[in-house]
């Protein structure tokens, strides 16, 4: 028996066993830290001072997170896949003149809290509904670079001055890299599968709509049963896609974990060398964490004299161009559009490094 077998029949069923979910989602999401810590520290003994016992509590604790973050999201974005259609998503961000579209991805990207690895299902969405490969690029540069908790970190350790010329900093370059992408036509390097995605549930969706609107006086909209298995089928075929690579991408920032120590940073990043932001830009690649876990050592960083232009390349590279980040996107794009996406990018980080340690010196 399946999940959707089992699923209520009515709307008010349908509702409590959605808050049920989201209940049990929110508790596992919570817990999933302290079950890794006892299990390995308490349970095992293992001794969280050495690398070896750090590097696997990262493995599993943060693959047990991103899973749960994949599967929430893609379901998500699966339901509400079925109240927008095609259409509607296309003229919201695909009919505008040429820049707007690319301006309001970025800004939508701001107000949604994924990670890099988290952006990839709702990136896989929008191209499947039909907006345009630039514009997409632009939400999945923006969604991880800027987000709530760093803008907030970032005011109250740095000042708002700080905070504000990140924010400009990110959306600049989602917006100007996904233009210059999306002049470059590189849709043809996007895996055929984000092309057509999806296919079984949007047959259940597209089935249903034609079976309703054939019937005398039938509801159009699909069932909230239907929404909630087109929900799952979404998860079970995208999950199944990127399982893999999502595995391999976590296993590189476990080995890499806490690799570079910040007297090394600074030795080598700080406002003696001219090529300061380009090495930061280096050494953030092969880190693996979000804009707020790089803050830490943004903050010991700055104690040390780093210019702020540098260390603000250095967070976003971390999270806009890490190496599991490159191993995840590499099953949705091809090699040559992902390594025209890490360019792009890259220059514009370095870019503005470089101006932010001129303005602020």
């Amino acid at each position: 028996m399946t999940i959707v077998e089992h699923l209520p029949e009515t709307k008010r069923g349908i509702g409590l066993a959605g808050v049920g979910a989201i209940a049990a989602w929110v508790g596992a999401y919570q817990l999933n830290e302290h079950i890794w810590d006892w299990f390995l520290y308490g349970r095992i003994g293992l001794d969280a001072a050495t690398r070896p016992a750090s590097a696997l509590h990262f493995f599993l604790y943060d693959t047990a997170k991103i899973a749960l973050l994949l599967t929430g999201i893609i379901f998500a974005v699966g339901v509400l896949r079925t109240f927008i259609t095609i259409e509607r998503t296309r003229a919201l961000l695909g009919g505008r003149r040429e820049g707007i579209g690319n301006v309001m991805a970025a800004g939508l990207g701001v107000a949604t809290p994924f990670c890099s690895c988290s952006a990839v299902p709702a990136f896989i969405g929008f191209v499947g509904a039909g907006v345009p490969i630039g514009v997409t690029l632009s939400f999945l540069i923006a969604s991880p670079l800027v987000n709530e908790i760093a803008i907030g970190l970032l005011w109250t350790t740095f000042g708002w001055d700080i905070a504000l010329l990140y924010v400009a900093a990110g959306l600049t370059i989602a917006i100007v890299a996904g233009w210059v992408l999306g002049r470059m036509g590189v849709q043809r390097w996007v895996e055929p599968f984000v092309l057509r995605p999806l296919t079984a549930s949007q047959n259940l969706l597209a089935t249903a709509n034609a079976g309703a609107s054939a019937g005398a006086g039938a509801n159009p909209r699909p069932s909230p049963q239907l929404r909630v298995r087109i929900g799952l089928q979404e998860v079970r075929e995208i999950l199944t896609k990127v399982w893999p690579y999502l595995l391999i991408g976590v296993g590189l920032g476990a080995v890499i974990h806490g690799w570079v120590p910040s007297d090394f940073f600074a030795a080598h990043a700080g406002p003696d060398n001219p090529f300061g932001v380009l090495v930061a830009v280096v050494l953030g690649v092969p880190l693996y964490s979000n804009a707020a876990g790089a803050l830490p050592l943004v903050e010991a960083l700055a104690d040390k004299g780093v210019p702020m232009g540098t260390l603000l390349a250095f967070m976003m590279s971390v999270v806009a161009l890490s190496l599991p980040e490159m191993v995840l996107l590499k099953r949705v794009l091809k090699l040559p559009l992902l390594g025209a996406f890490a360019g792009v990018v890259a220059v514009g980080i370095v870019a503005v490094g470089y101006l932010f340690n001129a303005i602020l010196t």
